[in-house]
Order: structure tokens, then C-alpha cells, then sequence
């Protein structure tokens, strides 16, 4: 009976059926459509802003100490601070290091070209495989613009668009330098070895790498005597947007909470993890970059959350109004359920069930409408950054039950105020 009941209700009354059906159907696919959104909003708009650089830098931390005597700094004129690129596996070992998306090592050096001409160079990653990625500089400053094409083999290089103007050259000719041990060993040495390195690209970068030479850091590293040393190492790296709490020194916090802290994705406990790893570096974020992002990422989740709480409200009060014009219809039916024994409590599930299994219906067709305008949304929004998966089976019950929630809560107030009704008098005026 109680089947028959509730399949007569969807026969009878199709139109306030569809009504309630539709509001439950848009709601839910606006609902989707924010939620598929933002469980991918936060790695888009790390590629988007990934053209500002890194957001975490790593360098020695020796190169942060002071040596004064009588207030005179006294600390060596020569560089002798260095990490070092084995250390750099390590990255893998951090508790975030799946985060990580982006590393590019540098090394700065002086070459000669033996005229006694000094010509700045910085040793670099250009395409280099680091575990699942394939990283390097061009990476992460991707708004270089290059003619030619990247070093492929340690004798290659490219020139910045500055120095290769004011050196005459351009793709084709040769960089004529002094062989590195030739320098070192420049005492035992009459004549120097002049090398010859093919310039084989020239990149506009819009700032001072456009004044250097860019060759590969194996090539860099022969010009320095030490052991396969690097200057400082840049990092991207997927974050959460920074809160009071991120700022928080995690060695003054209780233990429960620094285990909070530690295992939040912060800049600053991606950094703290990587001066945990790596021996002698001191990393921290780059506040521009990271700020940035944070920012852009809370006002776009704050309006993603506003519009969908603005959809379950509006498909809420049209659910209301839809169950209060089939109560309203159908309050001869249940004066007459009353009169014949029937409990509040039955009457009020079947009722229920049919709100239920119309927002189930409509909220499983309203997820498939929702999915399908977040991946075309992201597609158009995002275009560069490849499109995500269609569907996201984890939205589905989320969705359900957000549709069981809204239906339930509009309907509620038609249904207490049709059971509080006193049969008799429900039946003496439709009499």
C-alpha cells in the first residue's frame, strides 16, 4: 500500500513533481559544478601564477652570518658557502614532497674569455629528470622567451639577449672561454686552453639573466673548486594560502599542535621540511608569490561558496513552495488517512519518501549536469593547464545528501503544518 501510495503521488501531480524536481535539478548542478571546481581551483591557479617564479627559495646558511669585530665586518670577501645538488634527492624524502613541482638549481661564476675579459654566467637545470618530474629553469620562468633552443649536451650554451648585443654574437657562432682547469691550474700553465662553446639559443628574459651566459650546471660546476656545488635552488610548490597560523613559530607550539602545523601544506612548513632535509640551507618563501596566490585562491573560494549556498537556498524555498501546493492539494487525503487511523509518523514518511526519492533523482541527474559544466568551465577558464576528469565519483554522495538535506528542510514546514490540521475539520469543509 505504502508503494502504491507513493508511486500514485508522482502519477497525480506531475507538475508540482517537476517544479520541486527542477529547483532540486539546478540547485544541485550549481552545487556540483562549485565543488568539482574547487577541488581543482587551488592547482590551477598555482600553474596561472607559476609565471611570477618560484615560492620558495633555498640557499646557504652560512651565507646569512655576520663576522664583525669592533663593528666592522670582517667575513671573507670570497665565496666559499655552497649547497650541494646530491642534496637535493632529498626533497624526496619530505613529508610534501608530492607537492613539489618545480626545482631549479643555480650556480653564478665568472668566465674568461682570455683578453681578460670577465663574462658572467650561472650554471642551470634546463629539462632535467627529478623523480616523476622533468624540471629546470625555462619551468619555472616560463615567461622567458627563447630563439634557438636549449642546451642538450655540457658544451653548449645560451647567451641572455643583453650580453650576446654587446658581445656581437648570435646563434651559430662559438663563446670562446678558458678551459676550466686551465684556471685552476693557471700556474702550471704557460699557454691556457681556449675552448670553443656553440651558442645555440638567445633568451629575452626581462631581467638580469638577460646579462649572463646560461649554460648547463654540470658545465658550470667544472669552473668551481668544489664538490658539485650550488649557489641556490628555487622551488614551486602547491600550497595552502598562508593564516595566522601558518605564521606561527612550530618550534614554540605544543606538540599536537606543531604536528597540526607540520602537516598542513603552508609555505612555511614546506620550507621548514626542506631546512630539516637538506644540510647547511635556510629556505623560506617568496612572500610575493605565495601571497599573491593565497589571496587570489581565498576570494575565488569565497565566491564559489557563496554561489552555491545561494543555489540550495533558492532550490530550498522553490522546494518549499512546491510541497506546500501538493499539501495544500492533497489535505482532503490526509484528513481522510487520519480519520482511518493512520499516525502522524506514517503520513509524515510517506511524505518524505517522496521528497526523498525525488531529490535522489534529481540530484543524481543534477551531478551529472554539474560535472559536465565544471569540466566545460575549466576547460574555457583554464585552458593551458589540460582538462581535469569528467566526473568525480567522491562529489556524488556529497551531493545527494546535500539534496536530501535542502529537500528535507523545505518540505518540512508544509508537512508539521498539514499534520497539525484536525481531520474533521479538513473533511467537513471539502464535504
Amino acid at each position: 500500500m505504502f508503494l502504491r501510495l507513493l508511486w500514485e503521488s508522482f502519477v497525480r501531480q506531475r507538475r508540482q513533481k517537476l517544479l520541486a524536481g527542477a529547483a532540486i535539478l539546478l540547485g544541485t548542478t550549481a552545487v556540483t559544478a562549485m565543488l568539482a571546481l574547487a577541488t581543482t581551483i587551488g592547482d590551477r591557479i598555482h600553474q596561472e601564477l607559476a609565471v611570477y617564479g618560484a615560492n620558495i627559495v633555498v640557499f646557504p646558511k652560512a651565507e646569512q652570518l655576520q663576522v664583525k669585530i669592533g663593528g666592522v665586518d670582517v667575513k671573507p670577501a670570497t665565496r666559499g658557502a655552497y649547497l650541494k645538488e646530491s642534496d637535493l634527492e632529498k626533497l624526496k624524502t619530505i613529508f610534501w614532497a608530492n607537492n613539489i613541482t618545480g626545482v631549479s638549481p643555480e650556480l653564478l661564476l665568472q668566465l674568461s674569455d682570455g683578453n681578460g675579459n670577465e663574462l658572467p654566467a650561472i650554471g642551470l637545470w634546463f629539462h632535467h629528470s627529478f623523480g616523476a618530474l622533468y624540471t629546470g629553469a625555462p619551468s619555472l620562468h616560463p615567461w622567458w622567451k627563447l630563439k634557438g633552443k636549449w642546451p642538450s649536451s655540457p658544451d653548449e650554451v645560451v647567451l641572455g639577449a643583453q650580453i650576446a648585443h654587446r658581445l656581437g654574437l648570435k646563434i651559430g657562432d662559438s663563446l670562446r672561454t678558458i678551459e676550466p682547469a686551465s684556471q685552476m691550474e693557471s700556474a702550471h700553465r704557460r699557454i691556457p686552453l681556449i675552448l670553443s662553446l656553440p651558442i645555440v639559443g638567445i633568451a629575452t628574459t626581462g631581467d638580469s639573466f638577460e646579462d649572463k651566459v646560461l649554460l648547463p650546471l654540470s658545465s658550470a660546476q667544472r669552473f668551481v673548486n668544489a664538490s658539485d656545488p650550488v649557489d641556490r635552488v628555487e622551488i614551486s610548490a602547491r600550497t595552502k594560502p598562508e593564516d595566522a597560523f601558518a605564521r606561527r613559530d612550530p618550534d614554540s607550539l605544543p606538540a599536537r599542535l606543531r604536528d597540526v602545523w607540520y602537516c598542513r601544506p603552508y609555505a612555511n612548513s614546506i620550507a621548514y621540511q626542506i631546512r630539516e632535509a637538506i644540510p647547511g640551507a635556510q629556505a623560506e618563501q617568496v612572500r610575493r608569490v605565495e601571497q599573491t596566490e593565497g589571496t587570489v585562491l581565498a576570494r575565488i573560494s569565497g565566491l564559489m561558496w557563496l554561489v552555491s549556498g545561494a543555489a540550495l537556498l533558492a532550490a530550498g524555498f522553490a522546494v518549499s513552495a512546491a510541497m506546500a501546493t501538493a499539501v495544500l492539494e492533497r489535505r482532503r487525503e490526509i484528513g481522510l488517512m487520519r480519520s482511518l487511523g493512520a499516525g502522524k509518523a506514517a503520513i509524515a514518511g510517506l511524505f518524505y519518501a517522496e521528497s526523498g526519492l525525488l531529490a535522489v533523482l534529481a540530484g543524481a541527474i543534477g551531478y551529472l549536469a554539474g560535472s559536465a559544466l565544471a569540466f566545460w568551465m575549466g576547460a574555457d577558464i583554464f585552458p593551458g593547464d589540460g582538462a581535469a576528469a569528467l566526473l568525480n565519483p567522491v562529489l556524488l554522495p556529497v551531493v545527494l545528501a546535500l539534496a536530501l538535506v535542502v529537500t528535507a528542510a523545505g518540505s518540512t514546514p508544509s508537512i508539521r503544518k498539514a499534520l497539525r490540521a484536525d481531520p474533521a475539520t479538513v473533511l467537513r469543509a471539502d464535504a
